[in-house]
């Protein structure tokens, strides 16, 4: 695939002086890549083995603020390191930074196994349960972000009020609003290409200057680190272009939330058959297993719902008739419900609609595959399809609705202390905690202004 790389090419790449840097990073528990930046020809010699990176990022917060009470890492223990085993089939070129490749690292001890709290792993030990029953996923995400005809620069001088977004009006589907993006988003279209992330397309979004952008459905794995390379990736050609990009669920009241759609099937493990299908069944083809498989994610859908929505932020983005679900009921090609069910023949395949742009897609995808596997194995009844606008519908099961449930719903959630691991849920329950404790201290902009003189 182009942009794709071997030992060999880089190699041949880095004797030419077309490649002098080669990124090493791994995901960290906001989804972001963190690592180094490795002279070529060292990463050849040495690190193409392991490098190491301080334990302390898989606990800390969004401000790399080093958070106590966990297990895993502390002061106490002393902050060690952990290693980074680069995954060579990740290793690709970057085709917006002059002479960079990147590889994804796998996050491990120094005895050479999983820890087991870091993204990748959590993701890695639910496609092994898949494979030990002959089985892989493919999935894709769907993200959306609003571009900003702003430097990160000047926003962070505005103190991010009053930004100018790239159109002054929503333009989704609009071909003529977002040629006047066109520069930014061909950039990152191509860019992404190079990279080896393929592309589907981009569009204008349901909010003013809200983009969405798809690439082709992987293996989940592989989907997850091309979501993390794409996020990342975005970032940086809008920045190259004098322009910047939100991923926050919600970042204006008023505007409407960026989603992370979620798509999942189940195949053997060669690829090649689709087991959500039955052309016999009466349930919109959707075959036994993809009954149960839905049913799974339904059932343990709240606890499911911080790894979907991990911030105080996201919560804001589940408002009625805005396309951002409140509820959990399945329904067929129906964007008013969390779970819809979408395609046709083989391409049948489970939306969950739930996630917003800021999740980590890891954790997501290991999440809502564990609680679709519980359904399989406990061989769970699918419930009626829901029909009709689910935003008014009597007796419709709702979402949390803020940052503190969710949490309470995966600390109580025995599903995934089983499936994820005990110690995994605590230090995630841990890592949302944190997170609604600094939310709940701090005096919001909304507080100042409703009572500075009013109070």
């Amino acid at each position: 695939m182009l942009g794709l790389l071997t030992l060999d090419a880089l190699s041949n790449l880095i004797s030419r002086g077309d490649i002098d840097t080669v990124i090493m990073a791994m995901p960290d528990m906001q989804g972001r890549l963190v690592g180094k930046r490795m002279q070529a020809s060292y990463f050849l010699d040495t690190a193409v083995h392991e490098t190491h990176a301080c334990n302390y990022l898989l606990t800390v917060d969004t401000d790399m603020e080093p958070v106590p009470g966990y297990k895993a890492a502390s002061w106490a223990s002393g902050y060690g390191d952990f290693v980074m085993k680069p995954d060579i089939s990740t290793l690709r070129l970057i085709p917006w930074m002059p002479g960079t490749a990147l590889v994804i690292c796998d996050t491990l001890d120094h005895d050479g196994n999983d820890v087991e709290h870091a993204p990748r792993a959590i993701l890695k030990k639910q496609l092994k349960r898949l494979a030990a029953k002959g089985m892989m996923a493919n999935t894709a995400s769907e993200l959306e972000f609003y571009l900003f005809s702003e430097t990160y620069e000047s926003a962070h001088e505005k103190r991010f009020h009053d930004l100018k977004t790239s159109s002054p009006y929503i333009q989704d589907y609009q071909i003529f609003g977002t040629s006047k993006e066109e520069a930014t988003m061909r950039a990152i279209r191509n860019g992404l290409e190079g990279a080896g992330i393929p592309v589907e397309n981009s569009k204008g979004e349901w909010g003013a200057g809200q983009e969405e952008i798809n690439i082709r459905y992987a293996e989940a794995l592989d989907m997850a680190d091309r979501h993390t390379i794409l996020k990342n990736g975005i970032k940086e050609i809008a920045h190259l272009h004098g322009k910047s990009v939100t991923f926050m669920a919600k970042w204006d009241t008023q505007k409407a939330g960026s989603s992370c759609h979620i798509h999942i099937s189940l195949w053997d493990a060669a690829g090649k058959t689709a087991h959500f299908y039955d052309e016999k069944s009466k349930i919109h083809g959707l075959s036994e297993m993809g009954q149960q498989f839905l049913a799974g994610q339904i059932k343990h859908a709240r606890e499911a719902t911080y790894f979907l929505a991990p911030n105080v932020n996201s919560y804001k983005r589940f408002v009625n008739g805005t396309f951002a679900p409140t509820n959990i009921v399945w329904s067929n090609d129906n964007r008013t419900a969390g779970f819809r069910l979408c395609g046709h023949g083989k391409s049948l395949r489970v939306e969950c609609r739930i996630g917003g742009a800021d999740l980590n897609p890891y954790l997501a995808f290991a999440a809502l595959i564990a609680s679709g596997l519980e359904g399989i194995e406990q061989k769970l009844t699918l419930e009626p399809e829901f029909r009709g606008d689910a935003y008014v519908g009597d007796n419709v099961p709702l979402l949390r609705k803020n940052l503190r449930d969710a949490i309470a719903d995966l600390e109580k959630s025995q599903m995934y202390a089983n499936t994820l691991g005990k110690d995994v849920v605590e230090h995630y329950v841990h890592t949302g905690r944190w997170e609604q404790q600094e939310y709940d201290r701090c005096v919001t902009d909304w507080e100042v202004a409703r009572g500075f003189e009013r109070a």
